[in-house]
């Protein structure tokens, strides 16, 4: 193996300018506003509370309905 490494970039894969959304919006100076980066977290830990949620109470109707079906 040699020293060099080789790097291959596919342009594709990279998002256009034009196709950029309100969120992933890029200041002038190539940088990335952190408060537009919390806000997508927050809004991903938001999803996942409420699957969570939705999970819960799935399992505790499940749970009620077994209960319920035993005792007759």
């Amino acid at each position: 193996m040699s020293a060099e490494k080789i790097i291959n970039i596919k342009v594709n894969d990279l998002p256009s300018l034009a196709n950029l959304q309100k969120k992933d919006k890029i200041l002038p100076s190539g940088r990335v506003d952190i408060n537009i980066l919390l806000d997508r977290a927050r809004e991903v830990e938001r999803k996942k509370t409420r699957i969570n949620l939705v999970f819960a109470g799935l399992t505790l109707c499940l749970i009620f309905t077994v209960g319920l079906i035993l005792s007759f």
